[in-house]
This record gives C-alpha cells, structure tokens and sequence, in this order.
C-alpha cells in the first residue's frame, strides 16, 4: 500500500506535500507524488528514508485526469489520497476548487483534504 499525493503550483500543495509525507510514515509505506507543477518537484523536505515515486504529469491530460489516471494505475495499492484545499468564504465554500472537488467526487480511495493553517486564530 502507498499514500498518493496531488501537488499543484500553491503553498496548498506544497502543504499537502508536507501531510503526505507525515501521513506516509505514519502509515509505515511509501508515498506517490503527482506533479501537476510546472517545473520539478522539490523534495528536499522528504523524510529520510521514506521512498517517493514521482509520476510527471502528462502534457495533454487535465490536472483531475492525471491524478485520477495514476490511481488507475495502481489500483488496489493506494490506500490513501493526500490534497491540499483553500480556506473558503461562506460563499465559497459551496464551490471546491474545481480539482478538490473532481477528486473527492471521483477517487474511489480514503482522502485526506489539508488546508494552510489560518492567517487569524479566532
């Protein structure tokens, strides 16, 4: 089993990178990354020894078709989906990012939605 993790171009996936990594070891397994960046993935905050499996995103698919499309392609071994979510306005919240909202609607695995710690503790 492995977690997957979908990382995007935001500090929300760049913090969504930072759960997938504790939740990896918390879970004692490996972790796959879904680089739906521009540029590299930096791993240089990876723990050491935890193995992490890039996959780069295909050109000509969409972000929520890369991502879907990795877990298709390890179905039955991804025991958890790691992504990073905004905080939202009361109107907002009735619309998810059109990626959050794609795979938590579509991913037929356990996710675990991560969000930026507030600006303004209440």
């Amino acid at each position: 089993m492995s977690v997957m993790v979908a990382v995007t171009d935001s500090a929300e996936g760049q913090n969504a990178l930072r759960a997938a990594y504790a939740e990896a070891q918390l879970l004692g397994t490996d972790l796959v990354a879904v680089n739906l960046q521009l540029g590299p993935l930096d791993l240089s905050e990876a723990p050491e020894g935890l193995g992490v499996e890039v996959v780069e995103r295909p050109s000509r698919r969409s972000r929520e078709e890369a991502v879907l499309g990795a877990l298709a392609e390890r179905a039955g071994s991804v025991h958890r989906l790691v992504i990073g979510v905004r905080r939202r306005s009361p109107v907002g919240k009735a619309v998810l990012g059109s990626l959050s909202q794609e795979l938590l609607m579509e991913a037929d695995v356990p996710i675990l939605a991560v969000k930026l710690p507030a600006q303004n503790p209440r």
